[in-house]
């Protein structure tokens, strides 16, 4: 969900540099680091039995990736780069079946993910799979499809629950054999719509904020994930393994879950889509929480019509999660109405500079977009500052430590009785115990200072809730938008993926995650270019629930310049 960057990103270590004014203009800082998710075991391989047999934890990798040593070639992918659409209509014309399409997806899965370059992105598969996909062909058949996600497989990250045969445990081997007795909302939801669970993605253990020196797309139950297109570098996180997945053509589509980062990095540095919502707009029962003042799941996919499709899935009021009774107004089971080709004419777009600067070809991949944009009849507004920018990280970070802390303790009361784990504080003292397996890298420092916090009636925790809130929203997004009269926001997602270093941590360069996450306001990103081979996106973020006109010129950006580039699985970089 959230991950503050040491340098960019996702959880305690690095928040966005529009947070940190004493950092160098682009240079992520402390907080913003925990949002990018990862967790991940994987179970088996053959396709006749990848829905059947039990899946085991694996030890932790000790002596970093052997994703080098791959070198060879990948073998050609029916599916590769298909979208939700051309399945449907697949299907429809009898080319597919749902049980077809889940079979290539898990011989994918096996010839990729776990041999190969071994890109490490699934944490689970789904026992059911096959036998959910033959329901699902027997359900079409007879009285046809449910709608555009029927059939469809799809992968979802290791913090949301499910109720059947597979774990959820936020990659921590602490909740290892942890099963939900209820769908979460989003689970139920994709069930309802006939979407075939195909597994669970690895991610940053607990959404990347253990640690203020985490290193993303590891956890000690799943291991570290690769990047597909060089497998040395970074996913980013904490959704890391559903970044790293649907690039990888390893489903059709997978949910992210962001608190600051974690859903628009993974997606950036991975080269797809991702949609972070509105805070409220998709429902957050029964999903490991961070900070249920930012906390989101969302789309992240190969086209933003893929990412509309599966987000008009996901909405709607959850009597459960109070957040969502403020969506009853405001959200849509169809979002691909709001996708037009033409969407950038006459729209007013701000460019937020302040994100800019962290990389010159960044910038030069930046700057080409704006001239895409203004060639496709935007009114770009340059600079269009957020005045507020730089003043809120550290409300942010104690905010985390104050919901952390009272969020898990709920979410894991609710488990149960059988529970491995009751409390945050079992969670440290598991983690001590198991130092070597699940602390062989990094600590537990922001767990502990979690720890020490009151409840959410202490003064320190209000204060910092109304002046995060203040500044991210009235005297920030808002106060620029009424200002300037503008459409949307824009700004560079974050740099190219960076080499993973289980040492030193994640070196994020910069981003622009943070002023929408804090406000609890929509970001989305689709892929702008590439710095040296690796994939860098462009964020379009604006009001709360402006998720309409976001995908209307983020849409028209994305078909102006079709970006997207499949990846190479190469080892590293040759430059």
């Amino acid at each position: 969900m959230k991950r503050l960057p040491k340098n960019d990103g996702d959880k305690v270590s690095n928040l966005a540099n529009e947070n940190f004014p004493e950092k160098p203009e682009g240079r992520l800082s402390a907080p913003a680091r925990r949002e990018f998710l990862r967790t991940s075991i994987l179970g088996t391989a053959a396709i006749a039995t990848a829905a059947a047999k039990p899946l085991v934890a694996r030890e932790p990798e000790l002596g970093g990736s052997s994703a080098v040593a791959y070198s060879g070639d990948i073998a050609a992918f029916e599916l590769d780069e298909i979208t939700i659409g051309d399945l449907q209509e697949g299907m429809k014309s009898g080319k597919y079946t749902s049980r077809s399409i889940t079979e290539k997806y898990l011989a994918r899965i096996d010839a990729i993910d776990k041999q190969g370059p071994a890109i490490n992105a699934i944490m689970e598969l789904n026992p059911d799979a096959l036998s959910i996909a033959d329901a699902m062909d027997k359900e079409r058949k007879e009285k046809g499809p449910r709608g555009p996600l029927h059939g469809i497989p799809v992968l979802i990250k290791d913090n949301i629950d499910t109720a059947d045969k597979m774990m959820t445990t936020a990659g921590s081997l602490a909740l290892l054999g942890s099963r939900a007795s209820k769908d979460s909302t989003v689970a139920q939801k994709l069930r309802d719509a006939g979407a075939v669970i195909l597994g669970k993605t690895n991610l940053s253990e607990w959404a990347n904020i253990r640690s203020n020196h985490s290193t993303s797309g590891w956890s000690g139950r799943g291991g570290q994930t690769k990047n597909p297109y060089a497998l040395d570098r970074n996913p980013c996180g904490s959704s890391s393994g559903s970044g790293a997945a649907v690039s990888a053509n390893l489903a059709a589509a997978a949910i992210g879950t962001e608190t600051d980062g974690s859903i628009v990095c993974p997606s950036s540095t991975c080269g797809i889509a991702g949609i972070k919502p509105t805070v409220g707009l998709v429902s957050r029962t029964g999903i490991i929480p961070i900070s249920h003042t930012q906390d989101t799941a969302g789309p992240m996919c190969r086209t933003l019509r893929d990412a509309a499709t599966l987000l008009g899935v996901l909405t709607g009021m959850d009597g459960d999660d109070p957040a969502t009774a403020e969506s009853r107004e405001h959200s849509y089971t169809d979002y691909t109405q709001f996708l037009k080709e033409d969407g950038l004419r006459g729209a007013r777009i701000g460019i937020v500079r302040r994100t800019f600067g962290f990389n010159e070809d960044v910038d030069k991949v930046m700057e080409a977009a704006l001239e895409t944009m203004r060639k496709q009849g935007a009114i770009l507004v340059d600079p269009a500052p957020i005045e507020s920018a730089g003043k809120f990280g550290d409300s942010e970070f104690t905010i985390f430590l104050y919901e952390l802390k009272a969020d898990l303790n709920t979410y894991l009361t609710k488990l149960g009785p059988n529970a491995p784990v009751k409390s945050l504080k079992d969670v440290i003292e598991f983690n001590e115990k198991n130092s070597a397996k699940e602390m062989p890298y990094f600590g537990q420092d922001t767990f502990l200072k979690s720890e020490e916090k009151g409840p959410l009636t202490t003064q320190e925790y209000i204060d910092a809730v109304a002046k995060a809130r203040d500044l991210a929203r009235k005297e920030g997004i808002d106060a620029t938008m009424d200002k300037n009269n503008l459409d949307a926001l824009v700004g560079p997602t974050g740099g190219p993926a960076w080499l993973t270093d289980h040492i030193n941590g994640d070196s994020f360069g910069g981003g622009s995650s943070s002023t929408a996450a804090v406000a609890g306001y929509p970001n989305i990103t689709v892929p702008a270019g590439f710095v040296h081979g690796l994939p860098v996106g462009i964020s379009f973020f604006g009001r709360a629930w402006s998720e309409p006109v976001l995908l209307r010129v983020a849409y028209a950006f994305e078909q102006a310049t079709k970006a997207r580039k499949a990846p190479s699985f190469a080892p590293t970089l040759n430059i």
